[in-house]
């Protein structure tokens, strides 16, 4: 082979590896994480910040504990609800062909749960006790929260009302629903245990939430991994109809990725009201259900259902609150946050629009066909 063949297949390989790379579904949200690094790293330099963005302390909290602290901590710390929200947001976007935007209120009923079963209890109470009261009270939230998502499912699976509408009762209703949980009172725990599992575990310097967010992550790994549900999920979002001639049910499988999601609800509840040992029922996990379809998005997900890539949401999850804490440092006020998430779901929009891929189809179709037309000139000639 000549030098210059040699070149040629070198080159061609190249190509083709970056056109593997580019069309990767993970690219989007990995490109998205070091655009932010590269542009907060240029930003230490122009500000001349003393602290940099990247750095990571060993310092006492508020508590007296030496815990890690800094942007990155934060991020991955902050980030925590919104990933676990970022699976079943995904499972329910890929089975429905919608999204679900009750996950903030029904937060809300999971929180109020919670401090229902707690409140009760003082803080002098045996650690024993006090861990069988923590469990119960988070298993009731499990419960409490499976049983709205069932809800939520049977109205789109059984009903076959478009999961947004469908939703649109909670996402009214819920946070009612979680004051009423506790006669409208605002609840407050002062036992220091309860905030172990929103914040740090003395003696453990890395918060809570990012322990808890792994082992939900190892579990979903598992459960996609040893069951058909990934399979499943993404041939009834495909086509509810051929699935059902294959032997799947599909109103089974929206319903479960419904409850599977109120499942997360509760997780993400249990770390919120943990995080300030309290709830206010109109703030707490407010507008989250848009960051939840804004992680699905980045990660490449079609937003009207089918093929899915649970890695690519998760990752999308962290972009966001690397993104939001990004704002923060250039002092964005936290009102005008939403309006650049906003710029970033349009973006999104009109890059996956029809239009816009057929435009790019037709582009590459366009340059293939002169490269071709090009090389059987040089042959004859």
């Amino acid at each position: 082979m000549s030098n210059n063949q040699k070149a040629i297949s070198s080159g061609n390989s190249v190509k083709g590896f970056l056109s593997k790379v580019v069309h990767n579904q993970l690219f989007i949200p990995i490109a998205a994480l070091l655009l932010l690094v590269v542009f907060n790293a240029f930003a230490d330099i122009l500000l001349h910040s003393d602290t940099s963005f990247f750095k990571i302390v060993l310092e006492p909290s508020s508590t007296g504990n030496m815990v890690l602290s800094g942007n990155l901590i934060t991020i991955i710390d902050n980030a925590s609800e919104l990933a676990l929200l970022a699976i079943g947001m995904t499972l329910v976007t890929s089975a429905s062909g919608g999204q679900d935007i009750s996950v903030g209120a029904t937060i809300a009923i999971a929180g109020s749960t919670i401090l229902r079963i707690v409140k009760g209890y003082s803080s002098d109470i045996s650690d024993g006790k006090f861990a069988g009261v923590i469990i119960c009270a988070f298993l009731l939230a499990i419960v409490v929260s499976a049983l709205f998502g069932a809800f939520n499912g049977a109205l789109v699976a059984y009903f076959k009302i478009q999961p947004m509408v469908a939703t649109l009762i909670l996402f009214t209703a819920g946070r009612s629903i979680a004051a009423w949980i506790n006669n409208n009172d605002n609840i407050s725990i002062n036992d220091s245990r309860f905030g172990y599992f929103g914040n740090f575990i003395p003696g453990i310097p890395v918060p809570t939430p990012v322990f808890i967010t792994v082992i939900c992550l190892i579990v979903i790994a598992l459960v996609l991994k040893f069951t058909n549900l990934r399979l499943y999920s993404q041939a009834v979002g495909i086509n509810a109809s051929s699935s059902r001639l294959n032997g799947i049910n599909p109103k089974t499988i929206k319903l479960l990725s419904f409850i599977i999601l109120g499942i997360c609800v509760a997780v993400c509840g249990f770390i919120k009201v943990s995080r300030t040992s309290s709830i206010t029922y109109a703030v707490i996990a407010n507008n989250i259900e848009m960051d939840a379809i804004l992680a699905v998005a980045l990660g490449g997900n079609n937003l009207g259902g089918g093929k899915f890539n649970m890695t690519a949401s998760v990752l999308g999850a962290y972009v966001i609150q690397f993104l939001t804490t990004t704002l923060f440092r250039m002092k964005v006020s936290s009102s005008a946050i939403s309006a650049y998430k906003a710029i970033v779901v349009i973006l999104l929009i009109i890059m996956s629009s029809p239009f816009i891929r057929k435009w790019l189809a037709d582009m590459k179709n366009k340059r293939l066909a002169a490269k071709a037309e090009a090389r059987v000139g040089k042959e004859n000639a």
